[in-house]
Protein backbone atom coordinates (compact mmCIF):
# COMPACT_ATOMS: atom_id res chain seq x y z
CA UNK A 1 0.00 0.00 0.00
CA UNK A 2 1.61 3.44 -0.96
CA UNK A 3 2.29 5.52 1.63
CA UNK A 4 3.73 9.54 1.31
CA UNK A 5 7.25 9.64 3.13
CA UNK A 6 7.19 11.47 6.45
CA UNK A 7 6.84 15.06 6.60
CA UNK A 8 8.00 17.36 9.39
CA UNK A 9 5.75 20.41 9.81
CA UNK A 10 6.77 23.02 11.70
CA UNK A 11 5.04 26.38 12.90
CA UNK A 12 4.97 29.33 10.70
CA UNK A 13 5.52 33.11 12.94
CA UNK A 14 6.69 36.12 12.03
CA UNK A 15 7.57 34.51 8.61
CA UNK A 16 10.15 32.14 10.43
CA UNK A 17 9.50 28.47 10.32
CA UNK A 18 10.79 27.33 13.66
CA UNK A 19 9.63 24.54 16.28
CA UNK A 20 7.91 24.83 18.89
CA UNK A 21 8.81 26.81 22.53
CA UNK A 22 9.50 23.35 24.19
CA UNK A 23 10.70 21.36 21.25
CA UNK A 24 7.57 18.92 21.51
CA UNK A 25 6.48 17.44 18.44
CA UNK A 26 2.97 15.14 17.81
CA UNK A 27 2.67 12.69 14.90
CA UNK A 28 -0.41 12.38 12.21
CA UNK A 29 -1.14 8.69 11.60
CA UNK A 30 -2.70 7.68 8.10
CA UNK A 31 -6.17 6.44 9.25
CA UNK A 32 -6.12 3.22 6.98
CA UNK A 33 -2.77 1.89 7.79
CA UNK A 34 -1.79 3.26 11.34
CA UNK A 35 1.69 4.55 9.61
CA UNK A 36 3.14 7.67 10.95
CA UNK A 37 2.47 10.33 8.10
CA UNK A 38 3.35 14.08 9.64
CA UNK A 39 5.62 14.92 12.61
CA UNK A 40 4.49 18.43 13.61
CA UNK A 41 5.58 21.08 16.27
CA UNK A 42 3.27 21.22 19.10
CA UNK A 43 2.62 24.86 19.59
CA UNK A 44 2.41 25.93 23.60
CA UNK A 45 1.03 28.83 25.06
CA UNK A 46 3.88 30.51 24.37
CA UNK A 47 3.91 30.11 20.74
CA UNK A 48 0.75 31.25 20.65
CA UNK A 49 1.92 34.81 22.47
CA UNK A 50 4.55 35.24 20.07
CA UNK A 51 2.47 34.19 16.74
CA UNK A 52 -0.26 36.92 18.35
CA UNK A 53 2.60 39.45 18.94
CA UNK A 54 3.94 38.66 15.65
CA UNK A 55 0.75 39.58 13.62
CA UNK A 56 -0.43 42.70 15.98
CA UNK A 57 3.45 44.24 15.12
CA UNK A 58 2.57 43.66 11.40
CA UNK A 59 -1.10 44.71 11.54
CA UNK A 60 -0.34 48.59 11.09
CA UNK A 61 1.44 48.11 7.71
CA UNK A 62 -0.57 46.03 6.16
CA UNK A 63 -3.94 47.63 7.30
CA UNK A 64 -2.71 50.77 5.50
CA UNK A 65 -1.45 48.89 2.29
CA UNK A 66 -3.06 50.05 -1.00
CA UNK A 67 -6.35 47.68 -2.62
CA UNK A 68 -3.97 47.05 -5.30
CA UNK A 69 -1.15 45.81 -3.27
CA UNK A 70 -2.86 43.31 -1.19
CA UNK A 71 -4.70 42.04 -4.38
CA UNK A 72 -1.35 41.16 -6.08
CA UNK A 73 -0.34 39.02 -3.14
CA UNK A 74 -3.46 37.20 -2.80
CA UNK A 75 -3.27 36.55 -6.90
CA UNK A 76 -0.05 35.11 -6.29
CA UNK A 77 -0.88 33.01 -3.35
CA UNK A 78 -3.82 31.39 -5.47
CA UNK A 79 -1.12 30.88 -7.87
CA UNK A 80 1.13 29.41 -5.53
CA UNK A 81 -1.61 27.37 -3.88
CA UNK A 82 -2.77 25.69 -7.30
CA UNK A 83 0.65 24.97 -8.32
CA UNK A 84 1.06 22.32 -5.08
CA UNK A 85 -2.01 20.38 -6.00
CA UNK A 86 0.15 17.31 -6.25
CA UNK A 87 1.39 17.78 -3.10
CA UNK A 88 -2.35 18.83 -2.05
CA UNK A 89 -3.93 15.64 -2.96
CA UNK A 90 -0.77 13.66 -1.44
CA UNK A 91 -1.31 15.07 1.76
CA UNK A 92 -4.65 14.96 1.93
CA UNK A 93 -4.99 11.16 1.16
CA UNK A 94 -2.38 10.45 3.54
CA UNK A 95 -4.26 13.07 6.81
CA UNK A 96 -7.23 12.09 6.23
CA UNK A 97 -7.71 8.86 3.83
CA UNK A 98 -9.45 11.48 1.26
CA UNK A 99 -9.80 10.23 -2.62
CA UNK A 100 -8.02 12.55 -5.20
CA UNK A 101 -10.87 13.88 -6.75
CA UNK A 102 -11.87 15.49 -3.44
CA UNK A 103 -8.51 16.79 -2.91
CA UNK A 104 -8.62 18.12 -6.36
CA UNK A 105 -12.38 19.79 -5.99
CA UNK A 106 -10.62 21.19 -2.72
CA UNK A 107 -7.66 22.76 -4.09
CA UNK A 108 -9.76 24.39 -7.22
CA UNK A 109 -12.15 26.18 -4.67
CA UNK A 110 -9.59 27.43 -2.17
CA UNK A 111 -7.68 28.64 -5.23
CA UNK A 112 -11.00 30.46 -6.53
CA UNK A 113 -11.40 32.00 -2.78
CA UNK A 114 -8.31 33.65 -2.86
CA UNK A 115 -8.82 35.10 -5.66
CA UNK A 116 -12.19 35.92 -4.96
CA UNK A 117 -10.54 37.95 -1.56
CA UNK A 118 -7.80 39.46 -4.12
CA UNK A 119 -11.49 41.04 -6.34
CA UNK A 120 -12.74 42.13 -2.55
CA UNK A 121 -9.86 44.74 -2.20
CA UNK A 122 -11.44 47.39 -3.71
CA UNK A 123 -15.11 46.29 -2.46
CA UNK A 124 -13.95 47.36 0.98
CA UNK A 125 -16.51 50.72 1.04
CA UNK A 126 -18.38 52.87 2.92
CA UNK A 127 -21.55 55.42 2.84
CA UNK A 128 -21.89 58.60 3.03
CA UNK A 129 -24.90 59.54 5.28
CA UNK A 130 -27.20 63.02 5.44
CA UNK A 131 -27.03 64.85 8.40
CA UNK A 132 -29.06 67.24 10.41
CA UNK A 133 -26.26 69.18 11.25
CA UNK A 134 -25.35 71.70 8.79
CA UNK A 135 -22.38 71.72 7.25
CA UNK A 136 -21.19 68.29 8.77
CA UNK A 137 -20.40 65.80 6.62
CA UNK A 138 -20.65 62.27 7.89
CA UNK A 139 -19.74 58.66 6.68
CA UNK A 140 -19.80 55.17 7.48
CA UNK A 141 -16.49 53.80 6.87
CA UNK A 142 -15.13 50.23 7.16
CA UNK A 143 -11.77 49.60 8.28
CA UNK A 144 -10.25 46.40 8.94
CA UNK A 145 -10.81 44.69 12.46
CA UNK A 146 -7.29 43.82 13.57
CA UNK A 147 -5.75 40.29 14.22
CA UNK A 148 -7.50 37.27 12.99
CA UNK A 149 -7.97 33.96 14.12
CA UNK A 150 -9.64 30.76 11.58
CA UNK A 151 -9.44 28.12 13.14
CA UNK A 152 -10.34 25.41 10.65
CA UNK A 153 -10.66 21.36 10.58
CA UNK A 154 -9.80 18.04 8.26
CA UNK A 155 -12.90 17.38 6.54
CA UNK A 156 -12.55 20.25 3.42
CA UNK A 157 -8.54 21.31 4.93
CA UNK A 158 -7.86 23.15 2.24
CA UNK A 159 -10.95 24.85 0.87
CA UNK A 160 -11.44 25.48 4.75
CA UNK A 161 -8.41 26.43 5.88
CA UNK A 162 -8.11 29.33 2.80
CA UNK A 163 -11.38 30.10 3.71
CA UNK A 164 -10.35 30.86 7.22
CA UNK A 165 -7.70 33.50 6.43
CA UNK A 166 -8.80 35.04 2.88
CA UNK A 167 -11.34 37.95 2.99
CA UNK A 168 -9.83 38.54 6.37
CA UNK A 169 -6.41 39.46 4.50
CA UNK A 170 -7.97 40.75 1.30
CA UNK A 171 -9.73 43.62 4.47
CA UNK A 172 -6.02 44.77 5.66
CA UNK A 173 -6.03 42.17 8.58
CA UNK A 174 -3.04 40.20 9.79
CA UNK A 175 -4.44 36.72 9.93
CA UNK A 176 -3.33 33.40 12.61
CA UNK A 177 -4.34 30.05 11.29
CA UNK A 178 -4.58 27.08 14.03
CA UNK A 179 -4.43 24.59 11.99
CA UNK A 180 -6.17 21.04 12.53
CA UNK A 181 -4.02 18.44 14.34
CA UNK A 182 -5.67 15.49 11.99
CA UNK A 183 -3.98 17.38 8.72
CA UNK A 184 -1.08 19.37 10.02
CA UNK A 185 0.79 19.31 6.90
CA UNK A 186 -2.46 20.11 4.66
CA UNK A 187 -2.56 23.08 6.07
CA UNK A 188 0.85 24.20 6.39
CA UNK A 189 1.08 23.59 2.75
CA UNK A 190 -1.65 26.74 2.61
CA UNK A 191 1.02 28.83 4.63
CA UNK A 192 3.66 27.98 2.02
CA UNK A 193 2.04 29.03 -0.52
CA UNK A 194 1.32 31.99 1.20
CA UNK A 195 4.58 32.55 2.08
CA UNK A 196 5.76 32.22 -1.13
CA UNK A 197 3.49 34.88 -2.61
CA UNK A 198 5.82 37.47 -0.50
CA UNK A 199 3.62 38.48 2.12
CA UNK A 200 4.99 40.66 4.59
CA UNK A 201 6.44 39.08 7.85
CA UNK A 202 3.67 38.38 10.58
CA UNK A 203 0.90 39.11 7.87
CA UNK A 204 -0.01 34.91 8.14
CA UNK A 205 1.07 33.03 10.86
CA UNK A 206 0.55 29.31 11.14
CA UNK A 207 0.16 27.32 14.18
CA UNK A 208 0.16 23.29 14.56
CA UNK A 209 -0.65 21.71 18.10
CA UNK A 210 -1.51 18.42 19.81
CA UNK A 211 -4.80 16.71 20.24
CA UNK A 212 -4.23 17.02 24.38
CA UNK A 213 -3.29 20.52 23.83
CA UNK A 214 -6.35 21.85 21.51
CA UNK A 215 -8.19 23.66 24.20
CA UNK A 216 -5.09 25.38 25.70
CA UNK A 217 -4.38 26.95 22.29
CA UNK A 218 -7.56 28.12 21.42
CA UNK A 219 -8.37 29.50 24.71
CA UNK A 220 -5.31 31.59 24.66
CA UNK A 221 -5.83 32.73 21.06
CA UNK A 222 -9.28 33.80 22.40
CA UNK A 223 -8.06 35.06 25.23
CA UNK A 224 -5.02 37.38 23.79
CA UNK A 225 -5.37 41.59 23.71
CA UNK A 226 -4.40 41.78 19.88
CA UNK A 227 -6.78 39.15 19.16
CA UNK A 228 -9.69 41.18 17.31
CA UNK A 229 -11.91 38.59 15.25
CA UNK A 230 -12.17 34.50 15.37
CA UNK A 231 -13.54 32.37 12.91
CA UNK A 232 -14.30 28.40 13.32
CA UNK A 233 -15.46 25.52 11.29
CA UNK A 234 -16.59 22.30 13.20
CA UNK A 235 -18.76 21.04 15.60
CA UNK A 236 -21.17 22.57 17.04
CA UNK A 237 -20.54 21.41 20.49
CA UNK A 238 -17.21 23.45 20.03
CA UNK A 239 -18.50 26.25 18.44
CA UNK A 240 -20.39 26.81 21.28
CA UNK A 241 -17.80 26.64 23.60
CA UNK A 242 -15.92 29.34 21.46
CA UNK A 243 -18.71 31.63 21.46
CA UNK A 244 -19.07 31.49 25.17
CA UNK A 245 -15.39 32.01 25.95
CA UNK A 246 -14.96 35.11 22.75
CA UNK A 247 -18.58 36.14 24.50
CA UNK A 248 -16.91 36.96 27.70
CA UNK A 249 -14.32 38.82 26.35
CA UNK A 250 -16.51 40.72 23.46
CA UNK A 251 -15.37 39.31 20.76
CA UNK A 252 -17.00 38.91 18.00
CA UNK A 253 -17.07 35.37 16.23
CA UNK A 254 -18.26 33.65 13.13
CA UNK A 255 -19.24 30.14 13.16
CA UNK A 256 -19.91 27.62 10.52
CA UNK A 257 -20.81 24.25 12.09
CA UNK A 258 -22.64 21.07 12.12
CA UNK A 259 -25.87 20.36 9.67
CA UNK A 260 -28.55 17.33 8.94
CA UNK A 261 -29.24 19.05 5.52
CA UNK A 262 -32.75 17.95 4.04
CA UNK A 263 -32.96 17.02 0.84
CA UNK A 264 -36.71 17.50 -0.31
CA UNK A 265 -38.29 15.68 -3.48
CA UNK A 266 -41.71 16.88 -4.11
CA UNK A 267 -44.37 14.65 -5.91
CA UNK A 268 -43.57 16.12 -9.15
CA UNK A 269 -39.72 15.91 -8.82
CA UNK A 270 -37.33 14.49 -11.69
CA UNK A 271 -36.67 11.30 -9.93
CA UNK A 272 -33.68 10.95 -12.19
CA UNK A 273 -31.92 14.06 -11.42
CA UNK A 274 -33.06 14.15 -7.53
CA UNK A 275 -31.40 10.59 -7.47
CA UNK A 276 -28.05 11.56 -8.94
CA UNK A 277 -27.91 15.31 -6.69
CA UNK A 278 -29.03 13.37 -3.35
CA UNK A 279 -26.09 10.54 -4.06
CA UNK A 280 -23.54 12.88 -4.50
CA UNK A 281 -24.63 15.15 -1.60
CA UNK A 282 -25.24 12.37 0.98
CA UNK A 283 -21.61 9.98 -0.01
CA UNK A 284 -19.02 12.39 -1.25
CA UNK A 285 -16.32 12.80 0.47
CA UNK A 286 -17.77 9.87 2.26
CA UNK A 287 -20.22 12.21 3.70
CA UNK A 288 -17.82 14.25 5.85
CA UNK A 289 -18.96 17.64 4.74
CA UNK A 290 -21.08 19.90 6.99
CA UNK A 291 -23.78 20.21 3.69
CA UNK A 292 -23.90 16.29 3.58
CA UNK A 293 -27.49 15.71 2.19
CA UNK A 294 -28.47 13.54 5.92
CA UNK A 295 -31.94 13.45 5.20
CA UNK A 296 -33.93 12.70 1.75
CA UNK A 297 -37.83 13.66 2.84
CA UNK A 298 -39.50 11.89 0.12
CA UNK A 299 -43.68 12.35 -0.75
CA UNK A 300 -45.18 9.53 -0.12
CA UNK A 301 -46.92 9.13 -4.08
CA UNK A 302 -43.53 8.87 -5.10
CA UNK A 303 -40.94 7.06 -2.61
CA UNK A 304 -41.27 3.59 -3.95
CA UNK A 305 -39.99 4.73 -7.34
CA UNK A 306 -37.53 7.61 -5.45
CA UNK A 307 -35.70 4.97 -2.86
CA UNK A 308 -35.76 1.94 -5.97
CA UNK A 309 -33.29 3.97 -8.48
CA UNK A 310 -31.81 5.38 -5.16
CA UNK A 311 -30.79 2.60 -3.60
CA UNK A 312 -29.03 1.46 -7.31
CA UNK A 313 -27.33 4.46 -7.51
CA UNK A 314 -25.88 3.65 -3.88
CA UNK A 315 -25.20 0.39 -4.44
CA UNK A 316 -22.68 1.26 -6.82
CA UNK A 317 -20.51 3.74 -4.41
CA UNK A 318 -18.43 1.41 -2.88
CA UNK A 319 -15.40 2.30 -0.81
CA UNK A 320 -11.52 1.72 -1.86
CA UNK A 321 -7.78 2.66 -0.45
CA UNK A 322 -7.21 6.13 -2.16
CA UNK A 323 -3.80 5.37 -3.33
CA UNK A 324 -5.64 2.51 -5.54
CA UNK A 325 -8.00 5.15 -7.06
CA UNK A 326 -10.37 2.62 -8.25
CA UNK A 327 -13.40 3.47 -5.92
CA UNK A 328 -15.69 6.36 -5.45
CA UNK A 329 -15.33 6.57 -1.92
CA UNK A 330 -12.32 6.72 0.29
CA UNK A 331 -11.88 6.00 4.25
CA UNK A 332 -13.36 7.63 6.80
CA UNK A 333 -11.46 9.61 9.15
CA UNK A 334 -11.60 6.95 12.16
CA UNK A 335 -12.97 4.44 14.51
CA UNK A 336 -15.33 6.54 15.79
CA UNK A 337 -16.98 7.51 12.60
CA UNK A 338 -17.38 3.43 12.31
CA UNK A 339 -18.64 3.02 15.90
CA UNK A 340 -21.28 6.49 15.25
CA UNK A 341 -22.60 4.98 11.92
CA UNK A 342 -23.36 1.44 12.86
CA UNK A 343 -25.08 2.87 16.04
CA UNK A 344 -26.80 4.78 13.97
CA UNK A 345 -27.75 2.30 11.89
CA UNK A 346 -28.20 -0.66 14.55
CA UNK A 347 -30.73 2.17 16.31
CA UNK A 348 -33.14 2.93 13.40
CA UNK A 349 -33.02 -0.71 11.91
CA UNK A 350 -33.95 -2.29 15.69
CA UNK A 351 -36.90 0.27 15.20
CA UNK A 352 -38.20 -0.36 12.39
CA UNK A 353 -36.12 0.82 9.48
CA UNK A 354 -34.70 -0.94 6.28
CA UNK A 355 -31.32 -0.74 5.35
CA UNK A 356 -31.51 -1.16 1.01
CA UNK A 357 -28.25 -0.51 0.26
CA UNK A 358 -24.87 -0.90 2.40
CA UNK A 359 -23.97 -3.10 5.06
CA UNK A 360 -22.48 -3.26 8.54
CA UNK A 361 -19.54 -1.72 8.62
CA UNK A 362 -16.48 -3.85 9.36
CA UNK A 363 -13.82 -1.08 8.89
CA UNK A 364 -13.09 2.71 7.71
CA UNK A 365 -13.82 1.61 4.33
CA UNK A 366 -17.73 2.12 4.30
CA UNK A 367 -19.64 1.41 1.12
CA UNK A 368 -22.80 3.89 1.03
CA UNK A 369 -25.48 2.91 3.04
CA UNK A 370 -29.29 3.78 2.90
CA UNK A 371 -31.67 3.59 5.23
CA UNK A 372 -35.35 3.47 4.58
CA UNK A 373 -38.36 4.17 6.24
CA UNK A 374 -36.68 6.34 9.11
CA UNK A 375 -38.85 7.87 11.73
CA UNK A 376 -38.49 10.53 14.46
CA UNK A 377 -38.14 8.04 17.00
CA UNK A 378 -34.41 6.95 15.39
CA UNK A 379 -31.21 8.64 16.39
CA UNK A 380 -30.23 9.15 12.73
CA UNK A 381 -33.52 11.42 12.02
CA UNK A 382 -31.72 14.16 14.41
CA UNK A 383 -28.15 13.36 15.03
CA UNK A 384 -25.61 14.16 12.57
CA UNK A 385 -24.00 11.05 11.13
CA UNK A 386 -20.93 12.88 9.64
CA UNK A 387 -20.38 9.65 7.63
CA UNK A 388 -21.84 7.70 4.42
CA UNK A 389 -25.09 6.97 5.66
CA UNK A 390 -28.30 8.84 4.30
CA UNK A 391 -32.01 8.72 5.77
CA UNK A 392 -35.02 8.25 3.93
CA UNK A 393 -37.83 10.01 5.59
CA UNK A 394 -41.58 9.40 3.77
CA UNK A 395 -43.62 12.65 4.22
CA UNK A 396 -47.37 12.67 3.47
CA UNK A 397 -47.41 15.53 1.65
CA UNK A 398 -45.30 19.09 0.47
CA UNK A 399 -46.46 20.64 4.22
CA UNK A 400 -45.41 17.16 5.87
CA UNK A 401 -42.25 17.48 3.82
CA UNK A 402 -41.77 21.00 5.10
CA UNK A 403 -42.73 20.67 8.50
CA UNK A 404 -39.99 17.47 8.73
CA UNK A 405 -37.47 19.59 7.08
CA UNK A 406 -37.90 21.93 9.69
CA UNK A 407 -37.59 19.45 12.56
CA UNK A 408 -34.18 19.71 13.21
CA UNK A 409 -31.59 21.91 15.58
CA UNK A 410 -29.83 22.24 12.38
CA UNK A 411 -30.22 25.01 9.07
CA UNK A 412 -26.92 25.35 7.32
CA UNK A 413 -28.18 23.49 3.61
CA UNK A 414 -30.81 22.42 2.17
CA UNK A 415 -32.65 21.53 -1.24
CA UNK A 416 -35.58 21.06 -2.72
CA UNK A 417 -36.74 19.34 -5.93
CA UNK A 418 -39.68 20.16 -8.22
CA UNK A 419 -40.66 20.77 -11.81
CA UNK A 420 -42.70 23.23 -10.38
CA UNK A 421 -40.13 26.70 -9.68
CA UNK A 422 -43.05 28.67 -8.01
CA UNK A 423 -43.81 25.52 -6.18
CA UNK A 424 -39.89 24.71 -5.40
CA UNK A 425 -39.82 28.78 -4.28
CA UNK A 426 -42.23 29.06 -1.59
CA UNK A 427 -41.21 25.49 -0.48
CA UNK A 428 -37.14 26.37 -0.19
CA UNK A 429 -38.95 29.99 1.78
CA UNK A 430 -40.78 28.18 4.56
CA UNK A 431 -37.29 25.91 5.27
CA UNK A 432 -34.97 26.86 8.12
CA UNK A 433 -31.34 27.36 7.05
CA UNK A 434 -29.03 30.06 5.12
CA UNK A 435 -28.82 28.14 2.48
CA UNK A 436 -31.49 26.52 -0.34
CA UNK A 437 -30.76 25.07 -3.93
CA UNK A 438 -33.74 24.75 -5.77
CA UNK A 439 -33.03 21.25 -8.23
CA UNK A 440 -29.72 20.89 -7.06
CA UNK A 441 -27.42 19.27 -3.99
CA UNK A 442 -26.90 20.21 -0.41
CA UNK A 443 -23.76 20.26 -1.20
CA UNK A 444 -22.77 23.62 -3.33
CA UNK A 445 -19.97 26.10 -2.59
CA UNK A 446 -18.73 29.07 -4.38
CA UNK A 447 -16.11 31.74 -3.45
CA UNK A 448 -18.10 34.58 -4.05
CA UNK A 449 -21.49 33.55 -2.15
CA UNK A 450 -22.58 34.06 1.73
CA UNK A 451 -22.29 30.76 3.37
CA UNK A 452 -23.60 30.34 6.55
CA UNK A 453 -26.54 28.87 8.71
CA UNK A 454 -29.09 29.47 11.04
CA UNK A 455 -29.92 27.80 14.36
CA UNK A 456 -27.22 25.20 15.80
CA UNK A 457 -25.57 25.58 12.50
CA UNK A 458 -24.11 29.07 13.71
CA UNK A 459 -24.19 32.32 12.46
CA UNK A 460 -22.33 35.19 10.37
CA UNK A 461 -21.19 34.30 6.36
CA UNK A 462 -18.21 33.59 4.97
CA UNK A 463 -17.53 34.89 1.16
CA UNK A 464 -18.37 38.08 -1.05
CA UNK A 465 -19.69 41.50 0.57
CA UNK A 466 -20.71 39.45 3.32
CA UNK A 467 -17.36 38.50 4.61
CA UNK A 468 -15.81 41.57 4.30
CA UNK A 469 -18.73 43.01 6.60
CA UNK A 470 -17.38 39.71 9.38
CA UNK A 471 -13.88 41.23 9.16
CA UNK A 472 -14.06 44.65 9.25
CA UNK A 473 -15.50 47.51 11.68
CA UNK A 474 -18.20 50.01 10.74
CA UNK A 475 -16.83 53.57 11.79
CA UNK A 476 -18.78 56.89 11.92
CA UNK A 477 -17.24 60.25 10.30
CA UNK A 478 -17.97 63.32 10.42
CA UNK A 479 -16.29 66.43 9.12
CA UNK A 480 -17.18 69.70 9.72
CA UNK A 481 -17.34 72.27 7.25
CA UNK A 482 -18.73 75.47 8.88
CA UNK A 483 -18.13 77.73 12.08
CA UNK A 484 -19.54 76.18 14.89
CA UNK A 485 -22.48 76.61 17.26
CA UNK A 486 -23.09 75.67 20.24
CA UNK A 487 -25.19 75.70 23.48
CA UNK A 488 -22.47 76.15 26.19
Amino acid sequence: MKEIQMHEVALLINDVRRASATGAVFERRNPLTGASVTRAAAATVADVDAACRAADAAFSGWAETGPNVRRTYLLAASERLAAKADAFVEAMKAETGATESWARFNVRLAADMLREAAALTTQVTGDTIPSDKPGCLAMAIRRPAGVCVGIAPWNAPVILGARAIATALACGNSVILKSSEICPLTHALIGEALTEAGFPAGVVNILSNAPEDAADIVNALIDHPAVRRINFTGSTRVGRLIAERAGRRLKPVLLELGGKAPLLVLKDADLDEAVKAAAFGAFFNQGQICMSTERIIVEESVADAFVERFAAKAASLIAGDPNAGTAPLGSVIGRETVSTVTALMEDAIGKGARLVAGAAPEGLLIDAMVLDHVTADMRIYSEESFGPIVAIIRAKDMDDAVRIANDSDYGLSASVFSRDISTAMSVAGRIDSGICHINGPTVHDEAQMPFGGVKASGFGRFGGQAGIAEFTDLRWMTIETRAGHYPI
